[in-house]
């Protein structure tokens, strides 16, 4: 058979070319989809179709460039290492009002900026910056939620200042208390929100001082939280983080009686330790995602993201003063933050196999390894003026911005793109009818 470049002589080779032409065509509608599973029309029209960035932000070409998966299932963009990135930082403390102030280090002083112009390489593949015009369209019309600590909230503040590029969200939070923050995106009807909630778990503060003069903390480990567990069963996707919280004083609580503690130091309660607390607190989340019948979303774990303190611990004199990358040779996961860690996927693998059963989606975004070898990242004494009369300490918890964070929504962009490519596999194979996914 001759292909259609070939000459042709009659009516059968015409009908042959004209064949091929169609099979051709019918082969390349049906892969466009499969590389970009997100978008309801093929790539090449999303540069005219994108809506024009917002009259604060200068028309950026790079914005607009098809989506693309550069590491596929058999990659673990988890596991790496940092380079140089000579094009960052995407945004500055003057171009992003997102930031908050204790991690607004540019701001405060910070005298070196190196610690702004690294990117993550995954072993064998690329891991792409994130593009707000890409992440933008593939949430278009639905909803994300960040659950967690004020490290959640950092990622969060991350995630706007790199789509401010593109657009600003609109503040439509239905209360005024900063803790439960609610955004819109107009031109895509997307909407993120923040849930504080700091141990999980239904908790509440027994003594403000507490034997570390950080709080004491009442934890009902066997119940929800029911500030987000009543408000998330309309979002698409959740992002669960947590740890820092559980190094405080704590007494634990279960079926409404008091079982042990963490450092309580109170009279006859047994020191179960933390890692108790946050296994089982984790445990309830997760057992309160996959009770919601109608939660159709994807939960997200965000792994644990040790601190950095040197020289002592956060309240007694520690610092992080450190100024690149470790290389991954030298330093190890291990300690509190090993077991931290390890409790996370434990119970993350348990709730994944108990959610399958019910159709729940199960992801994984681990972010440990890479903020592990981030050091250099965190505000220390940057938080604030060098002459404010302020009670804080070097911060080495919480992330620069700009800085490693933004990588964080580098993983989360990868992940919704492989979640498309999955949804799509998924209705090929049920016939178009949704199934859970294994």
């Amino acid at each position: 058979m001759e292909t259609p470049f070939g000459r042709s002589h009659g009516q059968p080779k015409t009908t042959t070319i004209v064949l091929t032409l169609i099979l051709l065509t019918l082969l390349f509608l049906t892969i466009i989809p499969v590389f970009y599973p997100s978008l309801g029309y093929p790539f090449f029209l999303l540069k005219a179709l994108s809506p024009k960035p917002s009259p604060t932000t200068a028309y950026q070409p790079e914005l607009q460039t098809p989506i693309k998966i550069t590491a596929g299932e058999d990659c673990d963009i988890f596991s790496g290492k940092w380079v140089p990135n000579h094009n960052a930082p995407y945004y500055t403390n003057t171009t992003c009002w997102a930031i908050h102030e204790h991690q607004n280090c540019m701001k405060y002083g910070r005298p070196d900026t190196n610690f702004m112009k690294w990117k993550w390489k995954p072993e064998g593949c690329e891991l792409p910056i994130l593009n707000p015009a890409q992440f933008l369209e593939i949430v278009r019309g639905k909803s994300l939620a960040f659950i967690g600590d004020s490290v959640s909230r950092n990622q969060m503040q991350s995630l706007i200042c790199l789509l401010s590029r593109l657009e600003y969200p609109k503040d439509v939070s239905q209360t005024k208390d900063e803790s439960f923050k609610r955004w819109i995106y107009p031109s895509y009807n997307f909407t993120m929100a923040f849930f504080s909630t700091p141990h999980l778990v239904k908790a509440e503060e027994r003594d403000p001082n507490g034997p570390t003069h950080t709080g004491l903390f009442n934890l009902y480990l066997d119940e929800f939280d029911e500030r987000w567990t009543t408000q998330i069963e309309e979002f698409d996707y959740l992002i669960i983080s947590g740890g820092h919280w559980f190094d405080r004083p704590m007494v634990f609580y279960e079926n409404h009686h008091i079982v042990g503690g963490h450092y309580c130091l109170i009279e006859n309660v047994t020191d179960l330790t933390k890692f108790y607390g946050l296994r089982k607190a984790f445990r309830t989340t997760f057992r309160a995602i996959n009770s919601l019948e109608n939660f159709k979303g994807v939960t997200i774990l965000r792994t644990f993201a040790p601190s950095h303190f040197e020289n002592g611990v956060w309240n007694q004199g520690g610092n992080c003063v450190r100024r690149k990358p470790f290389e991954r040779n030298e330093t190890t996961l291990d300690g509190d933050s090993l077991e931290f860690y390890m409790i996370q996927i434990e119970e993350f693998e348990s709730a994944k196999r108990d959610g399958r059963k019910k159709g729940k989606r199960y992801r994984l975004m681990d972010t440990t390894q890479a903020s592990l070898l981030r050091p250099d990242g965190h505000p220390s004494r940057y938080g604030h003026w060098p002459h404010e009369n302020v009670t804080l300490y070097n911060d080495c918890v919480h992330w620069c911005l700009p800085g490693p964070i933004d990588t964080w929504n580098d993983f989360l962009l990868h992940i919704l793109k492989m979640e498309g490519v999955r949804s799509h596999q998924e209705r090929l194979y049920s016939g178009g009818e949704r199934t859970g996914f294994k």
